[in-house]
């Protein structure tokens, strides 16, 4: 995954609670694994509605989504934050998250930033004028107000490492572990 450092970008507004992952990406594209291919997907049920958020010109190119609270709630499928991330997004701004979609987004470079409901409601405003927002994760600032991510989380963003990455660090004590220790039963057969 790409390191996530500071984004610059207008901000989609999307002022709905309780948004699903079953919203997000509905349950009939999920019959690939890999990421790629689901932003075309994203709220397809939606964007039937030629007045859907994501429809609007003003929404072309955002890469900051700002959201109701309970974002991403629902069913664990790892396709909604891979939609959101194939669509064009970088980060997320909600007063809350679904605990598995936050999760998930972090795992693949999706910054979740989690502001109480009054400041989102601001930067909402802020957005709607045009106004462009930064997300900062070296500051940990979004539009200005300060938001909490644990340590580990925060540097697997920085440094671009998903759960393999962080694995391959280890690689050289892990080679030399598997090379002084036998299998007990010959994996040859199997």
């Amino acid at each position: 995954m790409k390191p996530f450092r500071t984004l610059t970008s207008r901000a989609l507004v999307l002022d709905r609670p309780d948004v699903d992952t079953d919203q997000i990406i509905p349950k009939q594209f999920l019959k690939r694994i890999e990421r790629t291919g689901f932003g075309e997907f994203l709220f397809f049920d939606w964007r039937k509605d030629p007045d859907f958020e994501l429809n609007r010109p003003e929404a072309q190119g955002a890469r900051i989504l700002l959201a109701g609270r309970n974002f991403g709630c629902g069913s664990s499928r790892e396709h909604a934050p891979w939609a959101l991330q194939d669509y064009g997004f970088d980060a997320i701004i909600a007063p809350s998250y679904g605990d598995i979609f936050r999760q998930n987004s972090r795992k693949i470079g999706l910054l979740p930033v989690q502001l109480p409901a009054a400041k989102v409601k601001e930067l909402m405003a802020r957005a709607l004028t045009g106004e462009e927002l930064t997300v900062d994760l070296v500051d940990r600032t979004a539009g200005g107000f300060v938001f909490e991510l644990d340590d580990f989380s925060r540097q697997c963003l920085l440094e671009g490492l998903d759960d393999v990455a962080l694995t391959l660090r280890d690689e050289s004590p892990l080679a030399a572990y598997e090379n002084t220790h036998t299998a007990p039963i010959s994996t040859l057969a199997l």
